[in-house]
């Protein structure tokens, strides 16, 4: 907003809305093409206590959101920010296979396993996803949605504790199974473009978004410093095992490299065994 100064210069403008309020999400989204729904519950405190009761305030966020995109006659396509965690976690891990199961966009979390392991963080991503595409069902709205891995960037985990320290919660289970990454703030502003830009074409469904997948306990340590955690008592495993599953966010690289060829590698670089 610093960027581009006053309300309604150069076409933008800054208006509020309650999530929990139908009307008034349906005047702050009139007149729009396109809404982005990257919004997520912010603990006051500003310590990880999301709860049980905010996965679900956050399912139900997400239900009002889609019903006013369909609702509001200009709105024609929504981008909805989910996370990777709605992907990753799930009963019975495969273990002492050859090679590690790919975690892709069919994948979803277990919301019982979530449950159980009060995993509340992944659950409301999970419950918020699963609600937002129950209500754009059958409807003239296009929706698509984005699953970042842990957003990360200059000081970006610091400004946003709330969310980053509660994805952590399971994290040695994420690092020992090869499933916790990173994306960078401005990778994943970019991926939500793209994504935006093909949806009058081809794009559709749900899309992971990560840059880097961490391997080692020292990474995972930075991660905690950066938060401001004290490191863990116990460091995760790491070594040359094999992790039982193995990320793969290969739609949207296509994607991205379909719109921009000449300069795929400065946006979302991926290495293929």
């Amino acid at each position: 907003m610093e960027m581009f100064g006053e309300n309604g210069r150069d076409g933008v403008w800054t208006v509020m809305a309650n999530v929990m309020d139908p009307e008034s999400l349906h005047r702050a989204f009139n007149g729009c093409v396109g809404v982005f729904h990257t919004s997520s519950l912010v603990d006051p405190g500003g310590i990880s206590g999301y709860t049980k009761h905010m996965a679900t305030l956050e399912a139900k966020a997400a239900e009002q959101v889609v019903e006013a995109c369909v609702r509001t006659e200009s709105v024609r396509k929504c981008v909805f920010t989910s996370s990777l965690l709605a992907c990753v976690w799930r009963q019975n891990s495969p273990h002492h296979r050859r090679f590690p199961t790919t975690v892709d966009e069919s994948c979803w979390s277990d919301e019982t396993f979530c449950r159980e392991n009060k995993l509340w963080f992944a659950l409301g991503k999970t419950m918020a996803e699963k609600a937002a595409w129950r209500a754009a069902r059958g409807r003239d709205l296009k929706l698509v949605t984005v699953c970042p891995a842990l957003v990360t960037g200059p000081g970006f985990l610091r400004r946003n504790s709330t969310p980053s320290i509660a994805y952590l919660k399971g994290a040695h289970a994420m690092l020992a199974e090869g499933l916790l990454a990173t994306a960078d703030v401005e990778r994943v502003a970019e991926a939500h473009v793209r994504v935006y830009e093909a949806m009058s074409g081809t794009a559709g469904g749900r899309y992971i978004c990560y840059d880097h997948v961490v391997r080692r306990a020292e990474e995972f340590a930075e991660l905690e410093r950066q938060l401001g955690l004290r490191p863990r008592a116990t460091a995760p495993p790491h070594g040359d095992a094999v992790p039982s599953f193995e990320l793969c966010n290969r739609k949207l690289a296509r994607l991205v490299s379909s719109r921009r060829r000449c300069t795929h590698d400065a946006y979302l670089p991926v290495a293929y065994d």
